[in-house]
């Protein structure tokens, strides 16, 4: 189960996403993907393997506001409890919006039991949408 929050901070005009993804899934959801082996979130993370996790999330993770596709910029991770990744994405340039769209394959795509839980905040409305294998994506009308 992966765990993600996104919440649409309006007077700063971004949107704050934070992932909570178990890291030994994340590391075989990757080589699986890109066939190359790697260690995040241990001694021996090289640079490769942050650049593999970005490209992962970007391809895995979007957004569309309006309708138009927003570029997420990844800020940076951590550790926690020694088995989960916690990354912290942001979209900057965010003015106010009446969709919002997400799409969340985040390792459904070697895993067909991954659910990711998404809580959306947004406008003082708080949403939750459960995507798995068969459900990827999801359009939140404000």
């Amino acid at each position: 189960m992966g765990v993600f929050q996104v919440n649409y901070a309006a007077e700063k005009k971004m949107i704050q996403i934070t992932s909570r993804i178990f890291v030994d899934d994340l590391n075989k959801g990757i080589e699986k993907k890109y066939h190359k082996k790697t260690f995040i979130g241990t001694d021996k993370e090289t640079q490769a393997d942050i650049d593999l996790l970005k490209k992962y999330l970007s391809e895995n993770f979007t957004i569309k506001i309006n309708g138009q596709p927003k570029s997420i910029a990844f800020l940076s991770k951590e550790l926690e409890a020694d088995d989960v990744l916690v990354c912290y994405s942001r979209i900057t340039g965010v003015e106010k919006f009446k969709t919002l769209e997400i799409s969340n394959t985040v390792l459904t795509d070697w895993n067909a039991e991954q659910q990711n839980i998404t809580h959306i905040s947004a406008f003082g409305a708080k949403r939750s949408v459960l995507f798995t294998e068969s459900s990827r994506k999801e359009v939140l009308k404000y």
